[in-house]
This record gives C-alpha cells, structure tokens and sequence, in this order.
C-alpha cells in the first residue's frame, strides 16, 4: 500500500476517534445510517447522471490505484534507452529489436519501434505528443469525477439536513424539548456526514490521482526528449547525462516553488 495513504488513513480513522470519544457525551449521536445513505446516495445518483456508465464504474479501480504505490522507474527507462540508442548508433537493428521485447515501458517501446521503423523524427515526435496529451487529458478527467463528488457530498448533507428539519418541525408543536433536541442532532449529522466525505475522501483522492499524473508526465516527456535525440544520433552518453538533467531539473524547480524567496542583494 502506498505509505502516504496509509499515514492518511490512520490519521482520518484517529480523527474520527478523537470527534467520537471526546467530542461528544453520547457518541452514539453521530451513527446514522439514513443520513450516511443519503448522502452516498444522493452523490453517486448525481454522479451517474453526470458522467457516462463506463467512466464512472472506474472509480474503484481509481481507488485501488491510490492505495497501491506506483513507482515509476526512471532510472530503469534511461538506462533502457541508452542501451537501445547504443545499439542504434553500431547498427546492430537485430540487437536492438531483441532488447526491445525486454522493454516494460510501452511508451518508451513505442518511440524505439518507430525510429527503427525509419519514421521521420516530426511524425514521431507529433505521435508521441498526442499520446502524452491524450493520456493528461483522460487523467484529469478522472480527478475531476472525485472533485464533482466531493462538491455533490456536503449538498446532499444539506439536503439530508434540510429534510431532518421539516420532520423537526411536527415535534415544535408538542413542546418537548428533549425529542426536539434529539431530532435536531439527527438532522446535522448529514451535514456532517457530507463535508466528511469531502475532504477526507473524495477531494485526498483527486489531488492523490493529479499528482501522480504529474509524475507521469514528466517520465514521458523524458522519453520524449531521449526518443528524438535517438532519432538525430545523438551520442548515448550525451543522452544519459541530458536525461538525468531533465530529471533533476524538475526535481529543482519542485523545490524552488516550496522554497521562500530570497530578499534581493544589492
């Protein structure tokens, strides 16, 4: 499992128990399943008439994604292409055929296919640049779907809260306290239950699945540049080093957004 999910996880399951055991005298209070049903309810119904069947039927498989922990070789894919690049430049196309059924990476393999296929370098790179838009475009897609359901959740909390009133409204009239109180309770948990799901479930995942698409794009985009510099003949060493840079090069500019700005010297 992925550790940050997990840390988060323990953490929210914590919170709970903080919210339960110290933050109320009857815990009890904020068990409900009418209003948990529809707030769940209420969000996937709008989902689906939101989104098309097939699209929304993947938010499970989204989910098991970002409990599990996606590595992504980069290390492995440089040194595949320098391989494979190497392998180009002797001439050796059997070689370079052979290594690249080895090759797990299939857009890394896809580059390498065509430049042995003798495809001019702008088809190539047009190719590979579809497939790179293609693949930001899908995945935003799908972190949009939690973003959608994380603003439906605290509407139908409201909603759920809305109705808990209305019922509330028939006990106002036998002037017992203590039956409207209760009833008052039951009626917020909905609140309650909907900008829980939210923030702790559906918009974590949203930004968990942006991230990693982040991380996806600047793989490829480093296959990208080793692709075309394989397509000019560029010297394997000379991609080696240009790749790790790429790498790096991101690695610095990550850091440099969180670090503060340094005051200006004279």
């Amino acid at each position: 499992m992925n550790p940050s999910t997990l840390i988060g996880m323990v953490a929210s399951v914590a919170l709970m128990a903080v919210i339960l055991l110290f933050g109320s005298d009857k815990p009890g209070n904020f068990i409900d399943a009418p209003s948990l049903a529809i707030v769940l309810g209420g969000t996937l119904a709008a989902t689906f008439l939101s989104y098309p069947l097939r699209e929304v039927l993947r938010v499970f498989h989204l989910v098991s994604q970002v409990m599990r922990e996606e590595k992504l070789n980069t290390k492995q894919d440089i040194e595949e292409l320098v391989g494979l690049s190497k392998l180009w430049v002797q001439g050796d196309l059997q070689a370079v055929e052979k290594a690249l059924t080895h090759v797990t990476n299939p857009f890394l393999r896809t580059g390498v296919q065509l430049v042995i296929d003798r495809t001019p370098e702008e088809e190539i790179i047009d190719l590979l640049q579809w497939r790179i838009a293609h693949m930001r475009q899908r995945e935003a897609a799908e972190a949009q779907l939690f973003r959608v359901m994380a603003s439906y959740a605290p509407a139908f909390g409201m909603l759920g809260t809305l109705l808990g009133l209305i019922n509330l409204m028939d006990l106002v009239g036998s002037g017992d306290m203590g039956a409207i109180g209760s009833q008052l309770a039951i009626a917020l948990v909905t609140t309650f239950y909907g900008v829980l799901l939210a923030n702790l479930v559906f918009k974590p995942i949203a930004v968990k699945l942006e991230r990693r698409t982040e991380q996806r794009l600047v793989l490829m985009n480093m296959v990208l540049e080793g692709i075309s510099m394989m397509c000019v003949g560029r010297s394997p060493s000379l991609m080696r080093e240009t790749l790790k840079a790429f790498v790096a090069q991101y690695d610095d500019e990550i850091d440099d957004r969180r670090r503060p700005a340094r005051p200006a010297t004279r």
